[in-house]
């Protein structure tokens, strides 16, 4: 017998269900006040949630989400008919439970409906945009400002319907000072360092590159109305599986097809810089902050970077799971000596944080097998995750006279993981990243360590040229990658 689909009336006639929360019927503050740009896994297990939270805590409305959906109709698809409701399924390690979200009210795919998009922009009961893009949607240059000559770029600039993130949000300013010329937020969730500040730019980027007589007066009213605040967020969120949907649907009894999978842990630093209000997040747990940037490279350099340390070694040695790789001994050593040795000290230390104490928080977390967090999944887009994650603590330990051997063998995995396409095993490993074709071609013909070191350190976007003619790195590196090609199949 096929199960019912989850929606806004099924729910109600299931509940309560042990091991299940929901909020009250009919959700809470349902009335569209955040328009939210990438609407994915985790914003639904993020954002979403601690919305709701705060929203409930306070009782205020007018905090309802419409999502935005750019690449594809899926979510949408997969939300709008269960009247947006979705389940958060929590795995710890030895409990899990089901949340039912109701703080999505609609969800928009532009390619389908761009008018109802253009309508959340301009209406002024939307005093928030939150993004969740990746690194990789901002489309910046190897600079770090927009890529101007992207063809995505430049046909949002030249009009028409914009498909980039940029482009999107531009446009919808604009409609907005055109319409009301109402206040807002543009708070990005994205992992950047300073990423209010680099959103910022990049907009007033897209209105350098309009026509003189149509990106000044934007670009003013945007200086004038708008705010960028900088924010941190931390949890991890795995893609589902049909395991995890199986098991929601035997908890709930009814099925989800927009199922979120999510650990316990969650955190939201958020600089309090917003320009027509926002939910009262702080209520929800989100820390709401003067300065982020403490914060950011706390949690970009110690939780990122191992992450990726992790999947590169561990997709390399044969692990399927980010688990998996910090439970053998010798990765979960290398873990441990980058975060203690090479980013420990870097970083000072944000109010109220014991960095030793996070950091072994940080492989308690990895090591949780309920999770499943793929290795190809978190290796996914390295050229553009490298510089945030890893090249800053090397950079900052070479600086200070330091060898950060750690650092760089992330690195140097990195660099094995794109030349071997494969594991010790021969197993096919996947290269999903925008640069793909780039760094193919770089490493074809590439023989040896330090051929292949020299062929990527060339590849300006990702190491600029000061790291790349170190010495001390380059020694170190080509060491590190000639050991990882050595085991190679």
């Amino acid at each position: 017998m096929t199960t019912v689909r989850l929606t806004a009336a099924s729910l109600d006639g299931v509940l309560p269900r042990p091991g299940v929360t929901a909020p009250p019927p009919g959700g809470h503050g349902r009335d569209i006040g955040i328009l939210h740009l990438g609407i994915g896994a985790f914003h639904r297990a993020h954002q979403a949630v601690f919305t709701e939270d705060a929203v409930t805590a306070t009782g205020e409305g007018g905090w309802g989400i419409c999502g935005v959906t750019q690449r594809s109709a899926t979510v949408a698809d997969q939300l709008l008919p269960q009247d947006c409701r979705y389940g958060v399924l929590e795995r710890g390690l030895d409990t899990t439970s089901l949340r039912i979200v109701g703080q999505v009210a609609d969800v928009v795919f532009p390619a389908r409906d761009a008018g109802r998009l253009w309508d959340r922009f301009t209406d002024p009961a939307v005093r928030v945009v939150t993004l969740t893009v990746t690194e990789k949607g901002y489309r910046r240059d190897a600079a770090g400002h927009l890529d101007v000559t992207d063809a995505v770029v430049r046909a949002d600039l030249d009009g028409g319907h914009p498909r980039s993130t940029v482009g999107v949000l531009a446009r919808g300013l604009q409609r907005r000072a055109a319409a009301t010329g109402a206040p807002i937020t543009v708070l990005t969730c994205d992992n950047l360092t300073g990423n209010g500040r680099v959103l910022q730019r990049l907009v007033a980027d897209f209105c350098a590159a309009l026509p003189t007589a149509e990106g000044e007066p934007l670009a003013a009213w945007i200086e004038r109305s708008v705010t960028f605040p900088n924010s941190m967020v931390d949890r991890i969120v795995p893609a589902t599986t049909a395991g995890d949907r199986a098991d929601a649907e035997a908890l709930l009894g009814l099925r989800d097809e927009a199922l979120v999978v999510a650990e316990p842990f969650r955190q939201w630093v958020v600089e309090d810089l917003f320009a027509a209000g926002r939910p009262a997040w702080e209520r929800a747990g989100a820390s709401l902050v003067t300065d982020v940037e403490p914060f950011e490279q706390l949690k970009l350099r110690m939780l990122n970077g191992t992450h990726s340390l992790l999947a590169y070694l561990g997709a390399l040695a044969g692990h399927a799971t980010i688990a998996e790789a910090v439970r053998h001994p010798a990765l979960a050593e290398t873990a441990q000596q980058m975060i203690t040795e090479d980013v420990a000290p870097t970083l000072v230390a944000p109010p109220g944080v014991d960095v030793a104490v996070y950091g072994r928080s940080v492989l308690d977390r990895f090591a949780n097998p309920a999770l499943r967090h793929l290795t190809t999944q978190v290796a996914m887009d390295g050229s553009q995750k490298l510089p945030l994650r890893l090249l800053g603590t090397v950079r900052d330990r070479l600086a200070a006279g330091a060898t950060p051997r750690w650092a760089i063998r992330g690195v140097a995995a990195w660099m094995a993981y794109v030349t071997l396409g494969a594991d010790r095993t021969g197993r096919p490993l996947p290269l999903d990243d925008p640069m793909a074709d780039r760094l193919r071609s770089a490493v074809a013909g590439a023989q040896g360590a330090p051929a292949v070191a020299t062929a990527l350190l060339g590849v300006a976007e990702i190491f600029p040229h000061d790291l790349a003619a170190s010495s001390t790195f380059r020694d170190c590196l080509t060491e590190q990658l000639a050991e990882l090609l050595a085991t190679a199949p």
